[in-house]
C-alpha cells in the first residue's frame, strides 16, 4: 500500500488527501496545528523543521507539498519550507511533488505553456520561481524525484476566503448583487477547478516516464462578465460585476501589507491571462471538468450553504 505524506491541509492539500485515501493508499497530512482529512492520520508538522519533516517522510512514496503561507509571508516562509522539502525528499528517497502557480511566468505574451519564459518582477513570482529552480537543481543533480504542477486561480466547492472566484463572488452574483473583483471583469481568465488540480498532482505522482519538469493543471478560459451571465441565466438572477479601482487597491497598498500584495498580483486581471495544458492532456491523460458541469457544481454548493445562500 503506496504511503504518502501530504503537506498543507488546505483548499488543495484536503481534497488531495481525500482522493488519496479513497483509492486505497494509507495518507498523512503534516500541518502546524494537526488539523485532519477525511481518512487520512494527521500529523503536528513545522514544515520549515528539516528535522520534523525528514521524519515525517521517512517511508513514504510522494510528498506532496501543497501548504501556501500567506501573501506576506512569502519571502520569509517559502524558502525554509522548499528547503526541508528537498531534504527530506533526498534522505528519505520519497518522491516531492510541488503544488505551484503561474506567478513565475510573470505578465504573458499569450497562452503559458511549461516552456513558457519566466519573466516575473513581482516578489511573490520571484519567490515561487526560486522555490521551482531550486527543487528542478537538486533533480537535475541527483538528489531527489521532483516535479510541480502549476494551476490557475481556482475555484470548486467549499472555496472561500480572499480567491478571486470563492464564495463572495458566488454570493454576490446568486443574491442578485454586485461582485467586486481585482482588475478587468471583462479580460479572459483561466480557472482551475479543485478537482481537476487534485486529478492532475495524483496524475503527476503515479507518472512513470520524466520528472524534473512542469505540468499545467487542464482549465477553462473565461471572463467574470461571462460567468455572471452564464449563473444569471441558469439561476434567473440579475447579478453583476464591477472592478474596484486601481487606484483604490494601490493607496489602500500604502497602509495594509495584504493589499498591497493582491494589488502587485493584479496585473493578472488586467490583460488575458491563460494557461496551456495540451502537454498534461497528452501525456498523464487529464480531462478538465467541462465548465458547465464545474460551474453549476460549485454554485449550487454554495447555494446550498447558510453562509451564502
Amino acid at each position: 500500500m503506496p504511503q504518502q505524506l501530504v503537506v498543507g491541509v488546505g483548499m488543495v492539500g484536503r481534497p488531495l488527501a481525500e482522493r488519496l485515501a479513497a483509492r486505497g493508499d494509507q495518507v498523512t497530512v503534516g500541518t502546524r496545528s494537526g488539523a485532519a482529512a477525511p481518512g487520512a492520520e494527521p500529523l503536528v508538522l513545522n514544515a520549515s523543521d528539516t528535522q520534523a519533516f525528514a521524519r515525517a517522510a521517512t517511508g513514504m512514496s510522494t510528498i506532496f507539498l501543497c501548504t501556501n503561507p500567506r501573501y506576506t509571508d512569502w519571502t520569509t516562509q517559502w524558502p525554509p519550507v522548499i528547503d526541508a522539502a528537498i531534504a527530506a525528499a533526498s534522505v528519505t528517497g520519497a518522491r516531492l511533488v510541488v503544488m505551484g502557480n503561474l506567478y513565475p511566468y510573470g505578465s504573458p505574451s499569450g497562452p503559458m505553456t511549461e516552456h513558457s519564459p519566466e519573466t516575473t518582477t513581482e516578489t511573490k513570482g520571484l519567490v515561487r520561481k526560486e522555490a521551482w529552480h531550486r527543487v528542478r537543481d537538486s533533480h537535475a543533480l541527483g538528489e531527489i524525484t521532483a516535479v510541480e504542477v502549476r494551476a490557475s486561480d481556482y475555484f470548486g466547492p467549499g472555496v472561500t476566503g480572499t480567491a478571486h472566484l470563492g464564495d463572495r463572488f458566488f454570493a454576490a452574483i446568486l443574491k442578485s448583487e454586485t461582485a467586486r473583483v481585482v482588475g478587468r471583469p471583462g479580460r479572459v481568465h483561466s480557472w482551475s477547478y479543485l478537482p481537476d488540480i487534485v486529478t492532475t498532482l495524483v496524475a503527476a505522482a503515479d507518472y512513470p516516464g520524466e520528472w524534473g519538469r512542469l505540468w499545467h493543471v487542464p482549465s477553462t478560459a473565461v471572463t467574470r462578465d461571462d460567468i455572471a451571465s452564464q449563473l444569471n441565466r441558469r439561476y434567473g438572477t440579475r447579478g453583476t460585476v464591477a472592478a474596484y479601482p486601481q487606484w483604490l487597491l494601490r493607496s489602500l497598498g500604502l497602509v495594509n501589507p495584504m493589499m498591497h500584495e493582491i494589488w502587485a498580483s493584479s496585473y493578472q486581471f488586467l490583460m488575458p491571462y491563460i494557461i496551456d495544458s495540451a502537454e498534461t492532456e497528452r501525456e498523464l491523460g487529464v480531462v478538465r471538468t467541462p465548465w458547465a458541469d464545474a460551474l453549476v457544481t460549485t454554485a449550487d454548493s454554495y447555494r446550498a450553504s447558510p453562509h451564502t445562500a
